[in-house]
């Protein structure tokens, strides 16, 4: 069968590719054009239609800024739709983009399937009309997804969380503690992670409190989880001489070896939660995105470590005096023995929740069950 798959970011990549290939196993004449990443890209054995990274913008005014390039590319990604007629389109997460995708495809009679769902649960509860309209099966990967969308009555579908998978895989090629420490040249002084995102954006308002907060640890080395699809020039002029380092494409095992870590919200809240490392979460956009965004969100917490729990784990941070929040709740972290079991108890129980590996394998066969 012919597929035509959209990841329009890093994660959205990664779980895309995992993907393809479970269709590549349950349908061995599986036939990939897309728009995504380099995974995707060593899956399919070709290039993409476009890359993720000419539009991975993040926040409203980014996005109006670059309307132009996301015009472009929408307009190459119906062309390559219209002319190749698919089995199915697949979309994976980047709402504001693939809504589109999902619309047209399906008025061309294309069968639709949403992989990773917008998390309309969250804010812009609106778009809830366009997935029931124009998606004729929605994958979703969080617990508590499947109830949300059956609710507003949707065709919905629970099959585990790809991070299981990611995860599952990289516990063959973790390396000692020694041999990391070694590959990334640094000392043996006690590590806290800074993942600041995927994004220009949210790495330049994330980073420098990060950064700032970090002043205050001198026992202990802070290292950057580097975004391959970023570059180097942003974190350099970020970090200057703050003596914090940088690891590019490493970080699982960046997380497999750190004593604490400091996260912009995002799926990597839940992946460091699957590695057991306590976090706080932070996250900060521009001020007049900041107060749009409030009229529209609704939900309790913004990140998914918490959202999965139910209740409040992990501490957020939320736009204002973050550095300061930083430093105090690292402090409580590294300090506080029985405040980090605590953590990786919720930790446990979240395992638990999200079941076990195999989720991207199982959606694939699902996939190509419906399309048989």
């Amino acid at each position: 069968m012919q597929y035509f798959l959209i990841a329009g970011e890093a994660s959205g990549d990664l779980h895309t590719s995992n993907l393809m290939a479970g269709l590549k196993i349950e349908d061995p004449a599986a036939d990939f054009s897309f728009i995504g990443g380099d995974r995707m890209a060593a899956v399919a054995g070709k290039q993409p239609l476009e890359h993720y990274r000419n539009m991975n913008f993040m926040g409203l005014f980014d996005v109006l800024r670059h309307l132009g390039t996301l015009r472009k590319i929408m307009r190459r990604a119906k062309a390559a739709i219209r002319n190749e007629v698919p089995d199915v389109v697949i979309l994976t997460d980047y709402a504001g983009f693939n809504l589109r995708m999902a619309k047209y495809a399906s008025k061309q009679g294309i069968r639709v399937f949403y992989y990773i769902s917008p998390k309309v649960w969250a804010w812009r509860k609106g778009r809830i009309r366009a997935l029931k309209r124009y998606v004729d099966r929605l994958f979703v990967i969080f617990p508590f997804e499947p109830a949300f969308f059956r609710s507003n009555g949707m065709e919905v579908e629970y099959h585990g969380n790809p991070l299981t998978d990611v995860f599952d895989t990289f516990e063959t090629a973790q390396l000692s503690r020694g041999e990391f420490l070694t590959s990334a040249q640094l000392s043996d002084r006690p590590i806290v992670a800074l993942l600041a995102g995927s994004r220009k954006q949210e790495i330049r308002a994330c980073l420098p409190e990060m950064a700032e907060a970090a002043r205050s640890f001198p026992g202990v080395q802070f290292v950057v989880a580097g975004a391959p699809s970023v570059d180097p020039a942003v974190y350099e002029d970020i970090l200057k001489e703050s003596g914090i380092a940088v690891v590019y494409d490493n970080t699982y095992q960046l997380l497999s070896h750190a004593e604490a870590a400091v996260v912009t919200s995002g799926t990597a809240t839940l992946e460091t939660a699957l590695f057991n490392v306590p976090q706080v979460v932070i996250y900060k956009t521009g001020a007049l995105t900041y107060r749009i965004g409030k009229l529209f969100v609704t939900f309790r917490f913004f990140s998914l470590v918490n959202l999965v729990f139910g209740e409040s784990l992990v501490r957020e941070l939320l736009q204002h005096e973050l550095a300061k929040g930083i430093r105090e709740e690292l402090h409580r972290i590294l300090n506080d023995e029985d405040y980090r079991l605590k953590i990786k108890a919720g930790y446990g129980k979240i395992r638990e929740m999200i079941g076990g590996a195999g989720a991207s394998r199982r959606v694939a066969r699902r996939m190509t069950e419906l399309l048989r």
